[in-house]
């Protein structure tokens, strides 16, 4: 355990350098700062960069991954039940430390093949919420919808606020659950 845990601590830490400073500053001498821990140390879990970089994709590709998987799978509904679950991780149970989302934009600047996790992941979800039981296009586009959201806040463009987010949420929710006869 407490070498896995303190190679979670060693990510957030890089996650909250890209957050606050940016890109350009995660070095892993910041990060070994950052984890308080020798640079050695940190060499010992990741020896370069960009090995770095693939840990902190993922171990948010992982941790996503898990959290639709048990909501689809708790969900007693079965029809639109990946898309429910892609719309409620993404709004409300999202990674607790919002700065492991900037392993992403790491990932897009040292290698983009890093984002390779995450790109399957897509194609999974995606496979998933077209075969779930209500309208491909309407499920591509309520994805989508979460997605400009999460990235608009992701890439500190614009935020929405909480309270329009919330109408959003419960609108989509709403789709999801309308099933027109055919």
């Amino acid at each position: 355990m407490g070498r896995n845990s303190r190679k979670v601590d060693i990510l957030h830490a890089a996650s909250k350098i890209v957050s606050e400073r940016g890109i350009f500053n995660l070095t892993l001498e910041a990060t070994a700062e950052e984890a308080g821990i020798s640079k050695g140390g940190l060499l010992y879990h990741y020896p370069s960069k960009e090995a770095l970089v693939k840990g902190m994709v993922d171990h948010l590709a992982s941790n996503y991954r898990e959290k639709i998987e048990n909501n689809a799978k708790a969900d007693p509904k079965d029809v639109g039940k990946w898309t429910r679950a892609y719309v409620d991780v993404t709004f409300k149970n999202t990674y607790e430390n919002k700065d492991m989302n900037s392993g992403l934009l790491a990932a897009k600047a040292v290698n983009a093949d890093l984002l390779n996790p995450i790109r399957d992941l897509y194609t999974e979800w995606q496979r998933d919420i077209e075969n779930d039981g209500i309208d491909p296009v309407k499920a591509t586009i309520i994805r989508l919808a979460t997605d400009g959201i999460w990235l608009a806040e992701l890439f500190d463009i614009y935020h929405i606020g909480e309270e329009k987010k919330e109408i959003i949420y419960a609108r989509l929710k709403e789709w999801i659950d309308e099933q027109k006869p055919e």
